[in-house]
């Protein structure tokens, strides 16, 4: 191989490793189960009136300021992201990227990402998304030092979304994102609580407090758990009885919520295991939403 011809390929390497750095900073997974519910909320909005190029520019704006606020909650949360073992990999800590550069990166797709929103979508979208922003980096991420209910006010921006798509589509609110809203929140709380059972130990380790100490009557997380899945599985009614969702979405709805309801009450008891409930978590949304949006269909 002649020197000009391993030149050209050590700098397209570095290339494409700079932008798979910048990728990981807007946590993929994440993002894209945003603009999966975000998605789902427009075309339950827009209904016989759906557009792909007006579903195709709210996205184009939501994954700008959502990959923007991702990137900012790295930079904010790079100290403690080295130290855990789940997290030390990524851009930030493992020095791919500075943590200037995530910072610059973070603001300019934020602000970018909210400006086309506002004016290429409509200010509610806009004013939906900017609030996401500011609970998910004003309070969720520095509460995740100091308590563990901060699990209940992650829960607000995570379940926003649906939220955005039905404000981008009507440019007005009503119930039934909101019934949205309220299944995508009580769903995240048996979704992150078994997450942070799942990695109590490296969490533990970089001084985050995303579970409680035991009481004498049991453990308040487990309450909670508890609690928000029975809350879930009736309140997933609702989409149903209001009358936009039906034949398909109602047995699904109530299936996957008694299973869920079922492995929550197994974590508990210690009978099942925590990688297990966040699958079965996993499971239920993207099942409940496609129902819904097929009875829409």
């Amino acid at each position: 191989m002649s020197y000009p011809t391993a030149a050209i390929e050590n700098r397209f390497d570095l290339v494409r490793e700079r932008l798979l750095a910048y990728y990981e900073l807007a946590k993929p997974r994440v993002l894209t189960m945003i603009l999966i519910t975000a998605l789902a909320g427009f075309y339950m909005g827009a209904g016989a009136d759906f557009e792909v190029t007006a579903a195709l520019r709210m996205l184009f704006g939501v994954t700008l300021a959502a990959g923007g606020t991702l990137a900012l909650n790295q930079y904010m949360e790079r100290v403690t992201d080295g130290i855990m073992h789940r997290t030390r990999n990524r851009p930030v800590p493992s020095e791919r990227i500075t943590p200037a550069e995530a910072l610059f990166v973070g603001v300019l797709a934020t602000v970018l990402g909210i400006a086309q929103l506002w004016f290429a979508v409509n200010p509610l979208a806009a004013l939906v998304t900017g609030t996401i922003s500011v609970l998910y980096l004003g309070a969720y991420t520095p509460m995740k030092r100091f308590t563990w209910m901060c699990h209940v006010i992650g829960a607000v921006p995570g379940a926003l979304p649906p939220v955005i798509g039905w404000a981008a589509a009507r440019g007005t609110l009503a119930f039934e994102p909101f019934v949205m809203f309220g299944i995508m929140f009580f769903w995240q709380l048996p979704h992150s609580l078994s997450i942070a059972r799942l990695y109590q130990a490296d969490y533990a380790r970089a001084g985050l407090s995303l579970l409680p100490q035991d009481r004498e009557w049991g453990n308040p997380a487990s309450v909670l758990m508890l609690a928000a899945t029975i809350t879930l599985t009736i309140f997933g009614m609702l989409p149903a009885w209001m009358g936009f969702a039906g034949k398909i979405y109602l047995p699904i709805s109530v299936l996957l919520g008694a299973v869920l309801l079922g492995y929550a009450f197994a974590l508990v008891r210690g009978s099942t295991t925590a990688r297990r409930v966040m699958f079965v978590s996993l499971i239920y949304l993207p099942c409940v939403l496609l129902a819904m949006v097929l009875d829409k269909v």
